[in-house]
């Protein structure tokens, strides 16, 4: 099982996580998708490591940016 967090530009509440969520959940091995919109993050379990043009493919489907670099921890 692989646990990645990715910084997400734009999101302001919680229809703004249902929709990163949803797309997420759509990539093949993902089992759990959490928002958190303080840090603007959402971190993706899944059972592979995930391309990063997939999860960056599926949070600009919902209509949001995926920022470069690593997102916090803790």
């Amino acid at each position: 099982m692989t646990v990645s967090s990715y910084r997400v530009v734009g999101m302001a509440c919680g229809r703004c996580a249902g929709f990163v969520t949803k797309e997420v959940e759509r990539i093949p091995g993902v089992s759990a998708v959490a928002v958190d919109l303080e840090r603007d993050t959402v971190t993706v379990t899944s059972d592979r490591p995930l391309d990063i043009a997939e999860v960056r493919a599926a949070i600009e489907e919902a209509g949001y940016e995926l920022r470069d670099g690593p997102a916090p921890v803790g």
